[in-house]
């Protein structure tokens, strides 16, 4: 779209920012999750211009509400961060794809009319919080009815359960981890993460400035040689498998009209958002049909897709998918994923998008596809479309 065509009431994109993801009890471990995702607020102000008390709402993404993820993350952040009290914040559970969901919400708060400013955003430390949602002080996770009926697996069964079902070898899960490996350490050579990184100073006053989970000395040997992780003779292993992380990411939208009183000019809208649910059993297959509904709903093809961003929860997750859609491999997580870069459960959909957004700006391209599987049988699925 062009920004002369924009309607006043246009949701837009006008940043987006992200810290590096630390792995679990690495560099991050000792922050809060408040005070990660607080710098993330800060940071799209502070590059922006905008004022705090223009805000009409938060929505953060945050999968594990426990700990210090409990309390409504999105409040507790923004109050950290010296907004003023006047502007309210909400904490949005979609699992994985939590802060995928915030952006949708944000859109369609600002699409309804009920907001002009909102930010949407994601916070995970798994270093703090890993684990909670299984917590039993608190009773059982789901009751006997629900488990005899969809005996609702772990994430980890579910990956081996795609690998069965898509004839997916191991071989091959530990191609695409390395694909992963090799392409974030490329992005990060060529500085095309540096654009939307915000460098954090530790403790020690040195500064975290990259991903910490890029694993530059991989290989499949070493790959061949990790024990599996969920089965005795399967497949999914931690070598082929997200990582364990922590961070934050945000996105701050407007209509196009505030984004003129404020001098922005808008880099992306929403073309397109979809959520489905899929067999429980199974779990993690939501990217599949997700894909498939959002663009029969836009009436777009594969082929007018210009970069896609599937997220890797595991590999099977994505080879299940590239199995069925058949996308041109040259589009697809061209700069790595979360096996590489870790997946922070809350944050991963808001840090995706702004990976997306600036790799469509440095190609030129005119279509993002977003899409991420989530535990309880979900996926969903976003287009966004860069404004010339």
């Amino acid at each position: 779209m062009k920004i002369n065509e924009l309607p006043d009431r246009e949701p837009v994109i006008v940043d987006a920012v992200r810290t590096p993801v630390g792995r679990r009890n690495g560099a991050l471990k000792d922050w809060h999750a408040s005070d990660l995702l607080a710098r993330v607020l800060n940071a799209l102000l502070g590059r922006t211009g905008v004022p705090a008390a223009v805000v009409d709402d938060v929505v953060a993404g945050c999968a594990a509400q426990v700990g210090e993820q409990a309390g409504n993350v999105a409040r507790t952040s923004l109050l950290m961060a010296g907004f003023p009290v006047t502007v309210p914040g909400t904490t949005v559970q979609r699992a994985c794809g939590s802060s995928q969901q915030a952006v949708h919400f944000a859109d369609n708060l600002i699409r309804s009319g009920v907001c002009d400013v909102v930010i949407a955003c994601g916070v995970e430390h798994m270093s703090g919080t890993q684990g909670g949602n299984d917590d039993t002080r608190y009773g059982r996770r789901y009751p006997e009815s629900l488990v005899e009926k969809f005996s609702m697996p772990s994430m980890g069964e579910a990956a081996e359960r795609i690998a069965e079902r898509w004839s997916l070898d191991r071989a091959y899960l530990d191609e695409l981890s390395m694909r992963s490996h090799q392409r974030a350490a490329a992005a990060q050579d060529a500085g095309r993460f540096a654009g939307h990184l915000l460098p954090l100073e530790l403790a020690d006053s040195n500064l975290f400035q990259a991903d910490e989970g890029v694993r530059r000395n991989s290989s499949l040997e070493k790959l061949a040689t990790l024990q599996t992780s969920f089965r005795e003779n399967g497949r999914i292993t931690a070598g082929n498998a997200s990582q364990v992380s922590d961070g934050a990411a945000g996105l701050l939208l407007m209509t196009a009209a505030k984004a003129r009183e404020h001098g922005l000019r808008p880099r992306a809208r929403l073309h397109a958002q979809h959520v489905v649910g899929v067999d429980p059993e199974i779990m993690l297959t939501g990217p599949i049909p997700a894909t498939r509904e959002i663009l029969r709903r836009s009436g777009l093809k594969m082929a007018d897709i210009d970069l896609f961003e599937i997220n890797e929860a595991f590999a099977s997750v994505l080879g299940a998918w590239v199995k069925e859609l058949q996308p041109d491999m040259d589009k697809v997580n061209v700069n790595g994923g979360s096996i590489a870069m870790g997946h922070p459960l809350g944050s991963t959909g808001a840090r995706l998008m702004t990976i997306m957004l600036d790799e469509l700006e440095r190609r030129g391209g005119r279509y993002g596809l977003q899409s991420m599987c989530c535990g309880g049988g979900l996926g969903t699925a976003t287009i966004v479309e860069r404004i010339e």
